[in-house]
């Protein structure tokens, strides 16, 4: 659609809706709704032509009334949905929706502040386009775990191995972009799971012994869901050594983590408290529920061999109540040398960060030298 056409639309101050393909080609993602009424359908002639045997010469309409999209099912064979919900007469449309005919599926999208057919792109792909991925990783389950060292705090030997979400689908490459195109779905539980089975059977090819962290999202908390997928994971592999993570933040329930706890070791799966001291809980809650493991948050970490002095004395403080409760500490970021080694003089016992290893795929890790928490 040339410029100009574009610009006449805007003329009236109006907004302009757009198609954006959910699949495999991303080459042309966008396609602006215009004229009206749109068409959509198999055959030559129709506004949009969708070459699937599935799709209905004339299939749907989409129509703007008062500024609003709507679109009609011309009696398709297979059918037009919004949302998962087959069209019956004329729906409204709204951004975000995910609009499908047959078995071909956009998301609508709208601008209201563009001023050329490449502003719209660009601002709408660059907000969009990891939701047009994400229906596809999940289906495919095309994600590529990670694996970052844990290991002693003095590096003389590797424990075991946190999973870390890897995706080679562009805008969704890491652990923050997929969980946050999971959150405009309500699938961060289902793309959590996926992600832990995937980190565990691809941990299978890590040396025999290897300790595997993986990790949880809150909103899986208080769910039976949880254990059982960890209970899932475990008859898969019921010799493999595995952590689970629950984030520090998440901890606002003492008695659920107490009935966690002990149904993880039920499972024979140790449990560890991530970014300790990231969130609001209280080393007096630790000893209802003292995990196996208790990861300081690298924010405690970065730069503690500068000082001051008040915040490394309150730092071991931490480590030695900890140690206490006769839980491992292990100390998150570690990146430098002097780092390590205050980390090691303030009674740490295992560590993890750039210093000791970058996440890398499993085949990085071939002959690493095994040692039990």
């Amino acid at each position: 659609m040339p410029n100009n056409s574009i610009r006449n639309l805007r003329a009236d101050g109006s907004s302009v809706w757009l198609l954006e393909a959910v699949g495999k080609n991303l080459s042309d993602t966008l396609t602006v709704i215009y004229p009206i009424p749109f068409s959509i359908g198999r055959k030559a002639g129709c506004s949009l032509q969708l070459q699937s045997k599935t799709v209905s010469s004339h299939h749907a309409d989409l129509t703007i009334r008062d500024s609003i999209l709507y679109v009609v099912d011309r009696q398709s064979t297979n059918g037009t949905y919004v949302n998962g919900n087959r069209v019956t007469g004329m729906i409204a449309l709204k951004t975000d929706d995910i609009l499908q005919f047959a078995d071909v599926a956009f998301r609508i999208r709208c601008n209201d502040h563009a001023t050329s057919s490449n502003t719209v792109a660009e601002d709408v792909c660059d907000q969009a386009l990891a939701l047009v991925q994400f229906d596809r990783m999940m289906e495919k389950r095309l994600v590529t775990p990670f694996f970052q060292p844990i290991v002693h705090v003095d590096g003389s030997a590797t424990i075991g191995y946190e999973v870390l979400a890897r995706s080679r689908m562009f805008g969704l490459e890491t652990s923050a972009a997929m969980f946050g195109a999971a959150a405009k779905l309500n699938m961060e539980v289902e793309l959590s799971q996926m992600l832990r089975w995937e980190g565990i059977r691809e941990g299978l090819s890590l040396p025999k012994g290897s300790q595997i962290f993986v990790n949880t999202h809150p909103l899986e908390l208080g769910r039976p869901d949880l254990l059982e997928s960890m209970t899932n994971v475990r008859n898969m592999t019921p010799d493999t050594p595995i952590t689970l993570e629950v984030h520090e933040a998440a901890i606002t329930n003492p008695s659920q983590m107490f009935e966690l706890r002990s149904a993880l070791r039920d499972l024979q799966i140790q449990l560890a408290y991530d970014d300790f001291g990231a969130g609001q809980t209280r080393l007096s809650e630790l000893g209802n529920a003292a995990p196996d493991v208790m990861k300081f948050d690298m924010g405690l970490i970065r730069d503690i061999d500068k000082g001051p002095v008040d915040r490394i004395k309150v730092l071991k403080s931490l480590v030695h109540v900890v140690r206490d409760l006769g839980v491992t500490a292990l100390a998150e970021g570690i990146e430098t040398e002097a780092e390590a080694l205050v980390c090691k003089e303030l009674g740490f016992q295992l560590a993890q960060g750039y210093y000791f290893g970058r996440p890398a795929p499993p085949n990085r890790f071939t002959e690493p030298r095994l040692s039990p928490i």
